[in-house]
């Protein structure tokens, strides 16, 4: 007898086991204003290449993490694929929702077909990452567009001296959510703050069908009266903005101060969040698990072809200019990668390259500091996520001499003080 009870509570402890797997459990709101907490993160809480102890985190109170997964940019692209996976993963065991953000740059383009044909370029890759993790799972919130810059174009010196337009960029924002929604059956969050979202971005009703994680720092979410869109008088009017002034937010990015050591984050700052509703409505956000089908797969190696749409050299005192295109097998641009130019002589300068992405696998390249003569060499295309094979294209070009600029007279400068240290932290929360 007693054998049989034995084996019966082994088999209702199973069952027990099995069911609290497959079910998800009250989450606790342990944020401020008993809200559910939450924490986003990227490469820089990585210092050194340092690991996140996320079991403390979850002590501490979070339940849910958005990671870096992607960027337009390849380089960035790269950090955030160095720990996407390890982050999401580690994460989950710790029994923590996972989510990622993909920073969106949009192209230098005005014309509509451009615009959507890129946001659907870089939607596809976004896609392809949530394959390359086997699909949402059970602990996985919808991804996240990250739209805080309008800057499509910047000189050699680092500024914007080209935006998008408002429409142009609700355009981008509305395809890229629009197909990530169609593909994985989960609307995406927009990530943005409220300045950009009025003076940078169409009002849409469209868009506000979309959950919204809004940052905005200084206010207290505790407190039942702080709205995040709010102004000294009135409120940010955007496509979340409410009749009452308040806003249709689900995540509030609050400070970029919390104190990373409590949380297991190595280094000593961290974004923290809140989610807006209760457990059910967190819950319905989760709800819904897409596996991809092979269509929505990640190439691997996959072949790619480039043309050189246009080239222009002239002095020494101009920079080479250099449009390039490359193009995947079905002659589709290239979602992923970057270009760069290589002398053929390892004794001549490839000079200083600046790059602007004109669209996905649309490059305009300049460079400078050439010295006179003719150049013979390459424009090369590289994949660090190696979803796409590398490419080459013979170029030849000839630099002339430039006038020299007279040189002006040296004026004394006198050494300016140092400037004060600045709090980056003054009036934010430090949870």
């Amino acid at each position: 007898m007693k054998k049989i009870f034995a084996v019966l509570a082994l088999s209702l402890s199973l069952t027990a086991n099995s069911a609290s797997a497959t079910t998800f459990s009250k989450i606790d709101a342990l944020g401020p204003g008993d809200k559910i907490a939450g924490m986003d993160i990227s490469v820089y809480q990585h210092p050194g290449g340092a690991p996140i102890d996320f079991n403390k985190m979850y002590d501490a109170g979070i339940r849910f993490i958005i990671i870096k997964g992607g960027d337009s940019i390849d380089k960035y692209d790269a950090q955030s694929l160095r720990y996407m996976t390890v982050d999401r993963k580690a994460a989950q065991a710790a029994h923590m929702y996972t989510s990622f953000y993909y920073y969106a740059r949009l192209p230098n383009a005005t014309d509509s077909t451009t615009i959507i044909a890129d946001a659907k370029a870089q939607a596809q890759k976004v896609i392809w990452r949530i394959a390359s993790l086997g699909g949402y799972n059970r602990r996985d919130l919808p991804v996240a567009l990250d739209l805080e810059n309008n800057c499509t174009a910047i000189n050699t010196n680092g500024a914007c001296f080209r935006s998008a337009s408002p429409a142009n960029a609700s355009l981008w924002a509305q395809t890229w959510l629009d197909t990530l929604a169609a593909t994985t059956g989960k609307k995406p969050f927009m990530y943005s703050y409220p300045q950009f979202l009025e003076s940078a971005m169409s009002r849409s009703s469209a868009l506000r069908q979309y959950p919204l994680w809004l940052a905005r720092y200084s206010l207290d979410p505790a407190l039942t009266t702080s709205q995040p869109n709010a102004k000294g008088v009135g409120c940010y009017a955007d496509s979340w903005s409410n009749a009452d002034c308040t806003t249709q937010w689900q995540i509030w990015q609050y400070t970029s101060c919390g104190i990373a050591g409590k949380y297991g984050v190595p280094g000593s700052r961290v974004d923290l969040n809140v989610f807006y509703g209760n457990n059910n409505q967190f819950l319905k956000l989760v709800h819904g698990q897409w596996q991809p089908d092979p269509t929505d797969m990640l190439p691997l190696n996959e072949a790619t072809t480039m043309n050189i749409m246009s080239q222009t050299s002239k002095t020494t005192n101009d920079p080479v200019v250099i449009k390039v295109n490359v193009y995947r097998p079905d002659i589709s641009p290239v979602v992923t990668g970057t270009i760069n130019f290589t002398s053929a002589s390892s004794v001549v300068s490839s000079g200083t390259q600046a790059l602007t992405r004109d669209s996905s696998g649309s490059w305009t390249l300049k460079i400078t500091g050439l010295a006179a003569g003719d150049y013979v060499g390459t424009i090369n295309y590289v994949d660090q996520s190696g979803t796409e094979a590398p490419s080459q294209y013979p170029i030849i070009f000839t630099v002339l001499q430039g006038a020299t600029p007279t040189p002006s007279p040296s004026k004394s400068i006198s050494p300016k003080p140092k400037p004060a240290p600045v709090d980056s932290c003054a009036g934010q929360i430090r949870n």
